[in-house]
């Protein structure tokens, strides 16, 4: 299996330094060195968090003379959006059987007083 069939937008935004250059990112597409300068870290160490988001698919590199440029691509977080969704409309089921039962109970105990 090879890294980049690894890779996934789950991965990717389970670093905070990845989502902190994704949110720098999708404002304006940014250089390394302009992303660099937003964090305490070295140049080599941000390009591999840019290389890690490039395999996830969240950002890509435009290349404008000699300056390579880091855009990022958010469709690909709707991944993450529609794995939340499944799981809120779940608890949002478990919320709303609790409420049933304790309204249900309340009105009992009401009843037997």
């Amino acid at each position: 299996m090879s890294i980049e069939a690894r890779r996934d937008v789950f991965q990717a935004i389970s670093d905070p330094t990845r989502r902190q250059i994704i949110n720098l990112i999708a404002h304006k597409a940014m250089n390394l060195n302009a992303l660099t300068e937003n964090f305490n870290m070295s140049r080599p160490a941000i390009s591999q968090h840019v290389k890690i988001l490039t395999e996830c698919g969240l950002v890509v590199i435009r290349q404008e003379g000699r300056e390579r440029f880091c855009e990022a691509k958010l469709d690909k977080l709707s991944e993450v959006s529609d794995w939340v969704e499944q799981y809120s409309k779940f608890w949002n089921k478990q919320f709303d059987a609790l409420d049933k039962f304790l309204k249900n109970k309340k009105t009992n105990t009401n009843h037997e007083a």
